[in-house]
């Protein structure tokens, strides 16, 4: 029988794992407020414990506001409303024989789509093959470990001839059948890496393994740091971004375009009431659409960067009268043309424009001096007083002249120039960085990752 001591325990210790989960997802950036909060205690109360999975759903209908937050909301779920808790029974040997048997049932459950048997295998790999310290499991586990030495990615043959043997197909099918199964052995990447963290959670905290390890949202992964599949990731949410800075822009020239007011003619007017200003007098504005120019460094990690910024700016270009994007390494070229065909393979993106643009001469290190000089002197049609600038780039002049002149030049040439670094600004100055140098002349800011970037792009982009 409950008492009811035990009762209020186990209320007490839900509502922690609720508030925990709040904050855990807020610290990651989801927007989650007081009545999305309530909302979800409503729905514990509602749904219970009984079904793990429902409760599941339910959360995520009542904190999340897209599906953008979704791999988040369910890694830290599988930290607060784990599906086991405690180490298994087993001696943790994962020596070779237990390797090549445990891979051997792994293929079985891969070619069945066997999601139970998955979910267990997880668990027993981690137990075999992902403790580290002075004894198995003494002081932690890791996925990365587990998958290391399991290495399920190898078994896609197998598995393939497996199930072609069960149930025959062609090479188009074969096709369809692989991306199958490459999406199967990703599951079960996840898995490994949620059990990892489950039992790191039950020895350090459940907090601090949500707070540290966990993959953040694509929009706030640093452009610098992101790998292949991130990037991928972060150029799927440029249609969506560019739809919301249009909205964002057309507002912004509406309210333009009814002008300030006239003071002179306001005070006029008010003459004939007294000197209260009832009415007053705007100063129309011939309303023009700005031209932009976008000067991208595609070298090395910054191209990633640069990429997602010309797709996004590409994917804005009915907001302006005229669009140019210029790229560089130690050379400048435009590929504004090439931007089109970027919008339907944005993964090629970058390696189209290497391949056919010139943007390097006798050497493939970045020089910003170099490449600003050939842009003032070669492209002098390109900017003109209507003309906003923005340069994309980490300042990183190789040790080479920063050629400061020839930013004079474009300032006094255009109406406005940005700089959008995706360096933290505690290493602007540091090694090759001419950072300092140029933000003296021109307005540079920092921008590392799709969160800073939409708020810069909404509030500099011209009216």
């Amino acid at each position: 029988m409950t008492s009811a001591a035990d009762a209020d325990r186990a209320d007490t210790d839900l509502v922690t794992r609720l508030t925990g989960l709040v904050d855990a997802l807020r610290a990651h950036g989801l927007r989650i407020g007081t009545g999305e909060t309530v909302d979800a205690a409503r729905a514990v109360e509602a749904l219970g414990l009984a079904d793990r999975e429902l409760l599941r759903e339910g959360l995520a209908a009542t904190l999340l506001h897209g599906a953008g937050g979704r791999p988040v909301f369910d890694a830290v779920f599988e930290l607060y409303f784990p599906s086991r808790v405690g180490l298994p029974d087993g001696d943790g040997d994962g020596g070779d024989a237990d390797r090549e048997a445990l891979r051997a049932r792994l293929a079985e459950a891969l070619a069945a789509n066997d999601t139970a048997a998955l979910a267990r295998l997880a668990v027993e790999a981690v137990d075999g093959f992902g403790g580290y310290g002075g004894s198995p499991g003494s002081d932690g586990w890791s996925s990365y470990q587990t998958l290391d030495r399991l290495r399920p990615q190898t078994l896609l043959a197998r598995v393939r001839d497996e199930v072609r043997g069960r149930d025959g197909s062609g090479s188009f099918a074969d096709r369809l059948l692989e991306d199958e199964i490459r999406r199967r052995i990703e599951e079960f990447r996840r898995l490994v890496a949620a059990e990892a963290r489950r039992r790191a959670a039950e020895r350090r905290g459940r907090d601090e393994i949500a707070r540290r390890a966990l993959a953040p949202t694509a929009d706030r992964v640093d452009f610098l740091l992101a790998g292949k599949d991130r990037l991928a990731e972060m150029r799927r949410t440029v249609q969506p971004l560019a739809r919301k800075l249009a909205t964002r822009l057309a507002a912004r020239r509406r309210r333009a375009a009814r002008g300030t007011v006239d003071l002179r003619r306001t005070l006029r007017g008010s003459l004939s009431t007294g000197g209260v200003p009832v009415k007053p007098v705007l100063r129309r504005r011939r309303p023009a659409r700005p031209e932009l120019v976008l000067l991208c460094d595609v070298s090395g990690s910054v191209a990633g960067f640069s990429d997602f910024t010309m797709l996004l700016v590409q994917a804005l270009h009915d907001q302006f009268s005229k669009v140019r994007v210029f790229a560089f390494v130690n050379r400048v070229d435009e590929v504004t043309g090439l931007l089109v065909h970027g919008a339907a393979d944005p993964e090629g993106l970058n390696a189209r424009i290497r391949a056919e643009a010139r943007l390097s001469a006798w050497h493939d290190s970045s020089d910003y001096g170099a490449a600003l000089g050939e842009f003032t002197d070669r492209y002098t049609d390109a900017v003109g007083p209507r003309t906003t600038v923005f340069v994309l780039g980490d300042a990183r002049t190789n040790m080479a002249d920063p050629n400061l002149a020839a930013v004079r030049d474009l300032t006094r040439r255009t109406r406005r120039v940005h700089w959008l670094n995706p360096e933290p600004r505690t290493l602007w100055g540091t090694g090759d960085s001419a950072a300092p140098a140029y933000a003296e002349l021109v307005d540079m800011r920092e921008c590392r990752n799709v969160r800073q970037l939409d708020a810069l792009v909404g509030r500099l982009l011209p009216v």
